[in-house]
């Protein structure tokens, strides 16, 4: 089999690898016709097939966005994390649909991830964490367990979900911004923590 690429496929590849290593997560169909002005996503994925066929990338069945890189296949560390949508760092009621939107492929050692860790990904909109260095367009990997007071955490607060600090008061647990333009979030119902932030990925400027 000729695993030469032709100069199209040389350019989908070196934009796959691009598109990875600045957000971390691999470009959709939708996103690779828009880039190379393909007529529909059927030809992006008749040009994503070649390069599978020609041993350039593999394919995973049944997951969006599911393109991987050999050389990704020896590394044992290397995890798929689903990546759900938007979180606010702004407002609670600012934030987007929780829905899947791929997975980002992660190397836990390098992040410090412990092998067992249940992990997961959001990205970051709103600045009201910008005194903690995260900011719009990051990705948050976050880790489902229990919170410790000073924790960074997406948590449901009276039905809304948002990205804040974790502080206890006087027993009782509150959300605060690192942003001195927002206001503390103290619950009036209810306060569930759904996954302590654990690393944080800044798409390249």
């Amino acid at each position: 089999m000729d695993t030469k690429l032709t100069k199209r496929q040389q350019e989908l590849l070196d934009f796959l690898h691009q598109a990875h290593r600045e957000t971390g997560v691999m470009p959709s169909t939708r996103e690779i016709q828009a880039h190379f002005g393909f007529a529909s996503q059927t030809a992006a994925m008749s040009h994503l097939r070649a390069l599978e066929r020609k041993g350039a990338i593999k394919r995973l069945a049944g997951k969006a966005r599911a393109v991987i890189f050999p050389e990704d296949l020896e590394r044992e560390e290397i995890v798929d994390i689903p990546l759900y949508g938007e979180i606010a760092a702004g407002m609670p009621q600012d934030a987007g649909a929780t829905t899947g939107d791929g997975f980002l492929s992660i190397d836990k050692t390098t992040l410090g991830l412990s092998g067992r860790a249940k992990t997961f990904a959001l990205r970051v909109r709103g600045d009201s964490m910008i005194d903690a260095h995260i900011c719009d367009g990051d990705t948050a990997v976050l880790e489902f367990r229990e919170p410790r007071k000073g924790d960074i955490v997406a948590a449901l607060i009276d039905g809304e979900t948002t990205l804040k600090r974790y502080v206890m008061k006087n027993g009782k647990p509150y959300l605060k911004a690192e942003n001195e333009d927002y206001p503390d979030l103290i619950p009036a119902r209810e306060l569930v923590v759904q996954g302590v932030l654990v690393a944080l990925l800044r798409r390249a400027a």
